[in-house]
């Protein structure tokens, strides 16, 4: 069954409609097919490969294998891929840490998308600055245009400001190359407008990135870290918080802490899903569909 979220937006006197699709039930992840008109996209976050708690996810070794093969059920050629930060599970370990990306990076290889991007989460970039994941990931920021459209990955984990002051001057040169009407869409792990600041769900500086989008009409952010669907506008920025992919979180400021939220047997895989994103090039129409994890892989999966 789908249900439609209908947000209507105003970009200088153009009405803009953005729909949200909630995919519920046991469905098959179908029909996610590309024209030639507009961009679609995949967005995978939190898939914190190496947690292996039984009580919150029993599933923990195979949720992300499940999650491949969805995405793979896939109709249609998606133009990119994308995993929005915590690849991996938090670890002091050096050794560990590379270890859980060289396994994460083999599972995430059978993907039959051809281009698949990255950005990182706190659980693989703060302890070390970045360092392990530069390795095996790549830059921890940077941009890209495809058909029109500008995209910007943010790196908001890896220092404890936030985005830090170097980062936040390459955004401002970024952003002053491109036409105000331009399409934006954004990428982070955390929201850069505040969701519930006494549980770190914001940026620190993340009013200083808005201020530089402000002269721009269509901009959007897609992030995880708060392991949950949610959107919020501010001004000309609207984010869509993604669902994670091995435990769900409380909504905000509903308990003391936001401890993971434990498996639900009669409910398996609830709360956990991805998503892919589809924008019109002609209207600016964006449509997000969300996909739940299926206890059952894919027909023809084993």
């Amino acid at each position: 069954m789908f249900t439609t979220i209908l947000l209507w937006r105003k970009f200088g006197g153009l009405a803009l409609v953005i729909s949200l699709l909630l995919v519920t039930g046991m469905v098959s992840a179908q029909a996610a097919t590309t024209a030639a008109d507009e961009i679609l996209f995949v967005q995978l976050s939190d898939t914190h490969w190496g947690f292996n708690n039984p009580k919150i996810n029993p599933d923990f070794a195979g949720t992300l294998q499940k999650a491949v093969a969805e995405v793979n059920d896939l109709q249609g050629k998606p133009d990119f891929l994308i995993f929005t930060g915590d690849e991996t599970h938090i670890t002091t370990d050096s050794q560990i840490r590379r270890q859980r990306m060289t396994e994460f990076k083999s599972i995430t290889a059978s993907l039959n998308i051809k281009t698949v991007k990255y950005l990182p989460g706190e659980h693989d970039a703060s302890v070390d600055g970045g360092q392990a994941y530069q390795e095996f990931f790549g830059p921890l920021h940077y941009t890209f245009d495809l058909k029109g459209v500008h995209f910007i990955a943010l790196d908001n984990v890896t220092i404890p400001d936030g985005l830090g002051d170097a980062q936040l001057t390459w955004l401002a040169e970024t952003l002053r190359a491109f036409k105000k009407d331009a399409p934006i869409v954004l990428f982070a792990h955390r929201p850069l407008i505040d969701v519930y600041p006494p549980w770190d769900w914001k940026t620190k500086d993340g009013a200083k990135a808005l201020e530089l989008l402000k002269p721009f009409t269509k901009v959007s952010l897609f992030y995880g870290h708060i392991h949950q669907l949610r959107v919020d506008t501010a001004d000309n920025v609207t984010q869509y918080a993604a669902q994670g992919l091995m435990f769900p979180l409380p909504a905000p400021g509903s308990r003391d802490t936001p401890s993971q939220v434990p498996w639900n047997p009669d409910h398996p895989y609830q709360g956990l899903g991805f998503r892919t994103v589809r924008i019109n090039l002609k209207t600016q129409e964006i449509t997000v569909k969300e996909y739940p994890i299926l206890a059952q892989p894919p027909k023809g999966e084993s």
